[in-house]
């Protein structure tokens, strides 16, 4: 049975490093969270170091930037940035779907994703093109967050009868940006497959953003065993599904995506987190409302 705890703090002693979820657990798509903060800085101000590993489609640079300037997370609670738009771009520059990819997102906020990669040796020219044209799909995520999936039926079944593989940059089903729900890019990936197409995964809880995050630590002189490092995040299917699945410990933050299901206000309802875990057939080693 999963251990609710009331901090960080609680359990962290015996970890060195932390990989952590951000939409949800250190900012919830508007705002920093001050108490994951906190709790954050005084983790690595004990000596241990905080790798940010997310499933979002941008390259580290950009999510940088938009943790500083659109939600006010502070440069000290954090040592690393492992995201799955970078993992997705070492597959994309290196032919996982071709040379000419149909793009799916929102331009404005996505170009990063097409941004030369330096890391690797003669990448592959890649051009956008319409999905006539296409030998592969890039899919950052909906080209309207709100819009029902199922919208994208008639593209994706002209798609799979072309063979296209499907590069997923965010496995993500859907996130919270304050109390609207979105659709992500992992929601249009399932479709696909369901549909029998290919989609590749490359973020939680996929091994590649693990192999990422760990280089991460390695590249500030931080190598260690995975039983000192402990996986902290709301998503169920995709932070604790992927620790489980690398035999990581983990911290489920019960207040973020599962809060109905947990009834989580300040801590989670024992019986209902009980209940929402069997449900799942998810088993997080730690469980906490909020990042604390």
């Amino acid at each position: 049975m999963t251990q609710i705890i009331s901090a960080l703090s609680d359990i962290s002693a015996p970890y060195d490093a932390l990989f952590v979820d951000l939409w949800g657990c250190v900012h919830n798509g508007v705002h920093a969270l001050p108490d994951a903060v906190s709790a954050l800085r005084t983790y690595r101000q004990g000596g241990g170091t905080v790798v940010l590993v997310t499933n979002s489609p941008r390259p580290q640079l950009g999510v940088k930037n938009q943790l500083r300037m659109d939600f006010g997370v502070p440069d000290d609670c954090w040592d690393a940035i492992a995201t799955s738009g970078d993992s997705a771009r070492s597959a994309m520059f290196r032919g996982a779907v071709g040379q000419k990819v149909f793009f799916m997102g929102q331009w404005d906020r996505d170009s990063g994703f097409f941004e030369p990669l330096k890391l690797i040796e003669d990448p592959f020219e890649i051009t956008r093109v319409p999905l006539e044209e296409a030998e592969g799909i890039v899919c950052c995520g909906p080209f309207d967050p709100m819009a029902d999936p199922a919208e994208n039926r008639a593209q994706f079944l002209y798609a799979k009868q072309k063979g296209l593989k499907l590069l997923c940059a965010n496995p993500d089903m859907v996130v919270d940006r304050g109390d609207v729900r979105e659709w992500c890019a992992g929601a249009l990936a399932e479709l696909y497959t369901e549909m029998g197409g290919e989609s590749l995964y490359f973020g939680k809880p996929h091994p590649p953003i693990y192999d990422l995050a760990r280089r991460r630590l390695a590249a500030i002189d931080k190598v260690m065993p995975d039983g000192r490092i402990l996986a902290i995040g709301d998503g169920i299917q995709t932070d604790i599904a992927g620790a489980m699945g690398e035999d990581i410990d983990s911290l489920f933050i019960s207040g973020g995506l599962a809060a109905a299901e947990t009834k989580t206000r300040t801590d989670p309802d024992p019986d209902a987190l009980s209940a929402y875990l069997e449900k799942e057939m998810m088993m997080p080693t730690y469980t906490i409302g909020f990042l604390r």
